[in-house]
């Protein structure tokens, strides 16, 4: 499918995390709720898990975001290489650098293992620092 002008106008966000299960999905979920669609939303990790953690997908839920057809996707260079954005989360190493991309590391508690009540925080924080990310693309968010 050719690429519409609207389409290429569009930022492209990459979210990545270890696990692709927690900390990348809850973003991703939360810029394509709050972007409207007005941002291409991709997410992926180095060592992706089985599934999504389901405590992710209930905090997100409980948000009215549902995450659940998600599924953990493995980091490829032609998924940064495709991105304007690379927001990392703890990935480290593992992440590839491509001069000319913007990167940033948002460094956040992994809700891996935690119960509801320790991932509301990190979700949270996500939803902040996504806002803020879209201020600085120049995107209005479109909910709350």
């Amino acid at each position: 499918m050719a690429e519409t002008p609207a389409d290429a106008a569009r930022p492209r966000v990459l979210f990545v995390c270890v696990h692709n299960a927690g900390r990348s999905q809850m973003a991703a979920g939360w810029l394509r709720h709050l972007s409207g669609g007005a941002v291409e939303v991709r997410s992926a990790g180095s060592m992706p898990a089985e599934q999504i953690n389901p405590v992710a997908v209930d905090a997100m839920l409980e948000v009215g975001i549902d995450i659940r057809a998600e599924q953990p996707k493995v980091l490829t260079p032609e998924a940064v290489q495709a991105s304007d954005v690379v927001v990392t989360m703890g990935c480290g190493d593992a992440c590839p650098f491509y001069p000319g991309k913007r990167y940033e590391d948002w460094t956040l508690e992994d809700p891996a293992g935690q119960g509801i009540a320790a991932v509301r925080p990190i979700r949270d924080e996500i939803r902040a620092r996504v806002r803020a990310l879209l201020a600085e693309l120049g995107v209005e968010p479109v909910g709350a």
